[in-house]
């Protein structure tokens, strides 16, 4: 699997995540915000480009933020996702159909 897809990977959880604010939902929300730091921790390890790799293990950290927040945080996410979503061409490309 390629750098775009590893990032988009990654963005579609992020994205729902993002969608899982209502207060009944923060079991659901951690357990995306889970797997967004695995993917996060993958697509680092097997990247060969030191600069990719300290990028998306910074970025990691402030999700893991959002995982340790007693509530949602929308602002914070969506600063986040618009971050990861500059990690790859393609994923810039998705900007317009998923922060509308």
């Amino acid at each position: 699997m390629g750098h775009d897809r590893r990032i988009l990977s990654i963005a579609n959880e992020m994205n729902r995540a993002g969608k899982l604010a209502r207060p009944d939902d923060g079991e659901r929300r951690r357990n995306a915000y889970a797997r967004v730091l695995q993917l996060a921790d993958l697509t680092a390890e097997v990247s060969d480009r030191l600069a990719v790799r300290r990028e998306v293990l910074r970025w990691r950290e402030c999700v893991a933020e959002l995982f340790l927040a007693d509530g949602p945080q929308p602002a914070a996410h969506r600063r986040l996702f618009e971050v990861l979503l500059l990690m790859s061409r393609e994923a810039a490309r998705q900007r317009p159909y998923v922060l509308a």
